[in-house]
């Protein structure tokens, strides 16, 4: 408790200690040394008032101050002097005799002539610190010595009430002049005079402090009640004030001690923890170490493997080498027998004998030569080994021998910025788990509904696309992280909600040939004789959904199909021939329903260039339904449609017509 008891200043313990209106601490002595003149604070005071504008706000400090000049009982500033005191100055500074900044927070606090001496006894502060004094017998210091540390205090003077010693005395307090009357006494902890006794009032004498102003902050008499100062304040009674904040102390000390009691069960969670780490520390040094040798003694063994590989060699050449003398040598002994045999048949005189050999000794000879010359002018092998080490796949895999996270990762941190809903795709991005080793993610949406969720993707990617979802659908997402150790924890869930209506044009990858497609996409036409199927870019499975064609040219020979159609339907011939195509096929007189390659339902009233075709699909009723210039074409035409469905046309001969999607659907569909 030592360090509360200290003076922020001296940093001795207090003596006769103050209270400023910041509710810091001081001694008298040193509130008295650190007070100034208002010429060492205007400026700054200034500075502090401008910034305060600056800011627009004032604060509880300011506030405090303000009521500090303008009564003289509150727990601020008491001032007795008004002409040497006083606020309105049009930059709203305050101007008085002197002036003091906390030590602590640098909050400036302003007086009258009387200065530190209005300040309010720090009662509460006295008492402990006098209870601990006697606890602890320390000895007190002088307050005027200069070095540290200070001297022990001898004496103390009743009126200054400050300590000193010896040396001190005689060169501050010299009992000389107007000093000669002060009265010193032995060291003591405080002095209040005679006025200040517990429990009266310091403005009227004996009058006993009963009530306490909720306003000014302080404890008052009956007298300073009748006071108009405090004639319009809140007041409560002293006892029950004090009970109040009692109570209000004992409970919030209970919450801290709480607090302090499981700090404390902590600290000692984290030494058991220290002694865990140094078992643990000592076990894991032993696998790594036993890791390692492991690595050593491969490297040994591989060594051991180059090193006889290398001696294969060595045994291989040298017996190649040895071949090659031993077959040199018995050439050489062949080549020299034949040149001794030459030599002695030249010394040959008898004509006719030597010509009976001649050509055929010329000939060995040329051929032993030749055969020298192509053979044996080169060794077999060259005693150079050919090899190269390749260490440096090695040297890196050293270098990147690295520790990696042992545990399953935590949970990645989706970026709501960074996700979007686009017509039927949602887009999820995330950050990666810090101090994790993450070899990869996993995506997960529900069923659109709060069903059920399922994979979507997998990968090391930290954002993925996900298309061909449902229409007007709320999505959760969650990702998760996974290594060797495991899958950590799943993210915070992430809503994103898809288009209400499907905006979507012609897919010229997904259609068939032979037909040609405006530069967005939104214009078809069919230019062959033979039918070919266009299809939409987005397919349904859930959802009302209209969109139109308006027929640009149109040739009364032919008879275009619109509808839809499966991702699998045939693209050369006409919509609604095979099993995957429900469409409406139309002339300029009439038009016909057709799916498999069954027609029915004639309804008369054609097109021409410049009608409309609509086609509505309600997969709420799971029925299709086609309206001609906005009139219905008939009833419904297909129903019990389930599965997945793509937008799509059949043209041929010239036909072209415009798509127009995310449009509201009629609601004048007949039902029968």
């Amino acid at each position: 408790m030592e360090d509360e008891l200290r003076c922020a200043f001296c940093k001795q313990f207090y003596n006769n200690p103050v209270l400023l209106p910041c509710y810091h601490g001081l001694c008298l002595n040193c509130a008295i040394h650190l007070q100034t003149p208002p010429t060492h604070q205007v400026s700054q005071a200034t500075s502090e008032n401008a910034e305060s504008v600056a800011s627009g706000s004032s604060g509880d400090y300011q506030e405090s101050d303000k009521l500090s000049i303008l009564s003289e009982t509150d727990s601020g500033v008491v001032c007795t002097s008004r002409p040497n005191s006083y606020v309105g100055s049009p930059n709203g500074v305050m101007y008085s005799a002197l002036s003091l900044a906390c030590p602590v927070c640098s909050k400036l606090v302003y007086f009258d002539e009387n200065g530190a001496y209005n300040l309010p006894r720090y009662r509460v502060m006295k008492n402990i610190v006098d209870r601990y004094g006697e606890l602890r017998n320390f000895i007190l210091k002088c307050q005027m010595c200069e070095s540290e540390p200070h001297n022990d205090a001898t004496i103390m003077c009743e009126q200054c009430e400050i300590l000193y010693c010896d040396l001190c005395r005689e060169s501050c307090h010299p009992l000389r002049g107007p000093l000669a009357k002060h009265v010193l006494t032995q060291p003591q902890r405080s002095y209040m005079g005679s006025k200040l006794r517990d429990g009266l009032c310091a403005e009227h004498g004996d009058e006993m402090l009963s009530m306490f102003c909720l306003v000014c902050k302080i404890s008052v008499c009956a007298v300073c009640l009748m006071d108009s100062r405090h004639a319009a304040h809140d007041v409560q009674s002293l006892a029950m004030m004090c009970k109040a904040q009692k109570t209000e102390l004992s409970h919030n000390l209970q919450q801290l001690s709480e607090r302090a009691k499981s700090t404390t069960e902590f600290i000692q969670r984290l030494k058991g923890m220290s002694d865990k780490v140094n078992e643990n520390c000592e076990d894991f040094e032993a696998i790594v170490t036993a890791q390692c040798d492991a690595l050593i003694q491969a490297i040994h063994t591989r060594r051991a493997q180059l090193l006889e590989c290398i001696r294969q060699d060595k045994e291989m050449r040298i017996r190649a080498l040895k071949d090659q003398v031993v077959t040199c040598t018995s050439r050489l002994q062949q080549t020299t027998a034949l040149l001794q045999f030459c030599i002695e048949a030249l010394k040959e005189t008898d004509s006719s004998a030597f010509l009976q050999v001649g050509s055929m000794l010329i000939g060995r000879v040329t051929n032993t030569d030749q055969s020298w010359h192509k053979e044996w002018t080169a060794p077999r092998v060259s005693p150079h080994f050919d090899l190269t080490l390749d260490d440096k796949s090695v040297l890196r895999a050293i270098e990147q021998l690295n520790f990696i996270q042992m545990k399953p990762p935590a949970a990645p941190t989706i970026m709501p910025e960074e996700c979007s809903a686009e017509n039927n795709s949602v887009t999820v991005a995330w950050i990666p788990p810090p101090h994790s080793h993450v070899e990869g993610y996993v995506l997960e949406l529900d069923d659109g509904n709060g069903g059920d969720f399922r994979e979507v993707y997998c990968g090391i990617e930290t954002i993925c696309t996900v298309d061909g979802l449902h229409f007007n659908s709320m999505y959760n997402a969650r990702v998760k992280a996974f290594n060797n150790s495991g899958e950590g924890e799943y993210s915070e869930l992430i809503g994103l909600q898809t288009a209400e209506v499907a905006w979507f044009t012609f897919d010229p990858i997904l259609s068939g040939s032979g037909l040609q497609y405006s530069q967005d996409a939104m214009n078809v036409t069919g230019e062959g004789w033979e039918h070919m199927v266009a299809l939409g870019s987005v397919g349904f499975s859930r959802g009302v959904h209209y969109w139109e064609f308006t027929i640009e040219k149109f040739c009364a020979d032919t008879d275009p199909a619109f509808g839809i159609a499966r991702i699998d339907v045939a693209r050369d011939k006409m919509l609604g021939k095979d099993d995957k195509g429900w469409a409406m096929y139309i002339d300029r007189q009439r038009s016909w329903f057709q799916h498999a390659g069954a027609h029915e339902q004639r309804v008369e009233g054609g097109i021409s260039a410049g009608s409309t075709i609509g086609v509505l699909l309600d997969l709420d009723q799971h029925t299709l339904s086609f309206f001609v210039n906005e009139e219905p074409q008939g009833s419904v035409a297909f129903r019990d449609l389930y599965g997945v469905f793509y937008p799509a046309i059949s043209l041929n001969r010239g036909v072209s017509v415009t798509l127009h999607s995310a449009l509201d659907a009629p609601s004048d569909v007949e039902e029968t």
